[in-house]
């Protein structure tokens, strides 16, 4: 069974399929094609799409990494593993010290060392404490698509040299630093409980809209694929200069918002 519910179509053959998003890793896929034979071997799961010659391809549902196992880290894996996809998740040491976390408040997510999970990962969530980003280590991530769900809040998190730069968003920063990786910025803009809480199948009139940041348009739109897959309609900013209204104090920030009064405020901001 699919994520959505749906039972898969039967599968006739297979035909090998090398996933060419730059975000996703090269990887020998398949293609299921309809029939009336019994499906065998059924694949890991997939996102279908419609190609010239009518049939359906198959490529790679991403691979997750989430680092940080406070409160936000495991509400976001908890949601992704629910969706369908492969979570591995992980804290700053010894995954054991982690274990009991994941098995109560995740299960099916791996608890892993953060290296090898981020090895292993297409996208990387960083929800660590904004405060320990100045120690995080950019080689870590190097590389990878990473979807910073931190916010600078001096209330909350002391005065941050580092993020004081008014003129510029969090995400701008985090970037910046992390320069051998492409940012996305998303989920920081809702209380963790409302990952649980919020969360609706495509076409609920109450379905939530979060915004989606990056300077990368396919980086962006891999990321929209999976907040939209957790169940959020997504709007998408073009840049993450952009997403600064997704900040603490932004236009958005804490709002429980429907897409078409989601996009309102985002024409406000810009007018």
């Amino acid at each position: 069974m699919l994520s959505d519910g749906r039972e898969p179509s039967p599968v006739v053959g297979f035909v090998a399929y090398s996933c060419k998003c730059k975000y996703l890793m090269p990887t020998r896929l398949t293609m299921q094609l309809s029939g009336n034979g019994p499906a065998r071997n059924r694949a890991l799961p997939v996102v279908e799409l419609a190609s010239d010659q009518g049939t359906e391809q198959a490529r790679p549902w991403p691979r997750i990494a989430v680092l940080g196992a406070g409160h936000s880290g495991p509400a976001i894996a908890r949601a992704a593993v629910e969706a369908g996809y492969q979570v591995a998740i992980a804290a700053s040491g010894d995954p054991e010290r982690i274990s009991l976390i994941a098995q109560v408040l995740v299960p099916g997510a791996e608890p892993r060392w953060a290296a090898d999970a981020v090895a292993d990962a297409d996208v990387v969530i960083l929800a660590i404490p904004i405060h320990k980003f100045a120690a995080f280590d950019p080689a870590l991530v190097a590389g990878k698509l990473v979807v910073d769900v931190m916010n600078y809040w001096p209330p909350v998190d002391g005065v941050q040299a580092m993020f004081e730069d008014r003129q510029r968003g969090s995400s701008d920063i985090v970037q910046e630093r992390l320069a051998e990786s492409t940012v996305v910025k998303t989920l920081n803009h809702l209380g963790y409980h409302e990952l649980d809480e919020q969360r609706r199948p495509e076409g609920s009139p109450e379905r939530r809209a979060l915004g989606v940041a990056g300077d990368d348009p396919e980086a962006v739109e891999v990321v929209a694929e999976i907040i939209e897959r957790i169940g959020f309609d997504t709007v998408r900013l073009d840049s993450l200069r952009a997403g600064r209204l997704l900040d603490a104090g932004g236009a958005v920030f804490g709002a429980s918002l429907r897409r078409a009064e989601f996009e309102r405020a985002v024409r406000a901001e810009a007018a």
